[in-house]
C-alpha cells in the first residue's frame, strides 16, 4: 500500500481537492490514516450487508473508490447478487478494477462511471438490497442530496438498506471544534504533520459539505426512508442505517 503524502509539502497547495491519479494512488492509506476505526466501519457494513442482500438482487456502491467494500461483498455475498460500484474520478475506477482483479472478484462486480450531482438520472438503482455511501455525500452538493436520495428509495425493494458513513457537524460549535481538535490529534497519531492536516483542510473547505446528524436524520426520512438510526459514531463521524419498510425486514 502506497503511503499518503499528498500534502507533506509546506509549499502553497492551490484549488480544491481532487480525486486524481495522485490521490487514488494512495487513497487506501489515507482512509485508514483518516477515517477513525475505518477497519471496523468496513466490518459493520459488510455484516449489514449480509443480512439485507437477497439473491437475484442488485448492491450498489455509490463512490466505490478503490472499490474495497464491493470487493468485500463479493467474498461473502450470494453468488446471484449482481455487484455494481459508481465513481466520478477515472483514477479511481482504474484503481477498482485493478484491485478487482488481483483479489480474483473482477467476475462478480461491475465498475461504472457515475455523477452524484446534476447528472446521475442513468445510475442504475432498480431491484436494489443494498446501496452503500460511503464518505460519499459528503461531496455530493446539498443542492441534489435530496434527489440522490429519492432515488436510492424508490429504486429499492421492500426491505433494503441504505448505507451511509459521513462526517457530521454537532449542534454546538464549541462541541464541534472540540470533536475537531480530537480528529486532529487522531491524524497526528497517524503521523500526518501540522502542514499536511492544515494543507487537506483548506483544500477540502469547499468540497467537503457536512451535516449535523439532525440534518441527515430529516434527509434520509423526508425522502422515504421511515427507519433511520446511527449505527456507528466517533466524534465527527457517523454511520446511519436507513431501511425501506422495516416491518417486511426479518430482524
Amino acid at each position: 500500500m502506497a503511503r499518503d503524502e499528498v500534502f507533506d509539502n509546506t509549499a502553497a497547495r492551490g484549488g480544491d481537492f481532487q480525486f486524481n491519479e495522485e490521490v487514488a494512488s494512495v487513497f487506501d492509506d489515507m482512509l485508514a490514516r483518516s477515517v477513525p476505526f475505518y477497519l471496523e466501519q468496513q466490518g459493520l457494513i459488510e455484516e449489514i450487508a449480509q443480512r439485507f442482500a437477497t439473491p437475484g438482487s442488485l448492491v450498489v456502491d455509490l463512490g466505490c473508490s478503490t472499490g474495497t467494500t464491493l470487493i468485500r461483498f463479493a467474498r461473502v455475498l450470494d453468488s446471484s447478487i449482481k455487484l455494481l460500484g459508481y465513481d466520478n474520478s477515472k483514477p479511481m475506477l482504474d484503481r477498482a478494477k485493478s484491485n478487482a482483479v488481483d483479489s480474483g472478484v473482477s467476475d462478480r462486480i461491475a465498475f461504472s462511471y457515475g455523477d452524484f450531482n446534476e447528472n446521475f438520472d442513468d445510475l442504475e438503482i432498480e431491484n436494489t438490497s443494498v446501496v452503500t455511501l460511503c464518505w460519499t455525500l459528503q461531496f455530493v452538493r446539498p443542492l441534489y442530496r435530496d434527489r440522490l436520495i429519492r432515488k436510492i428509495y424508490e429504486g429499492m425493494a421492500d426491505g433494503g438498506v441504505l448505507i451511509v458513513t459521513d462526517k457530521v457537524l454537532t449542534n454546538d460549535s464549541n462541541m464541534n471544534r472540540l470533536f475537531i481538535d480530537f480528529y486532529y490529534d487522531f491524524k497526528r497519531r497517524n503521523h500526518y504533520s501540522e502542514v499536511e492536516i492544515s494543507k487537506k483542510r483548506e483544500a477540502l473547505e469547499n468540497v467537503l459539505i457536512p451535516y449535523r446528524l439532525d440534518e441527515n436524520f430529516e434527509l434520509f426520512r423526508r425522502n422515504g426512508f421511515p427507519s433511520v438510526e446511527t449505527f456507528f459514531q466517533w466524534y465527527n463521524f457517523a454511520g446511519f442505517l436507513c431501511i425501506k419498510h422495516l416491518s417486511s425486514v426479518q430482524i
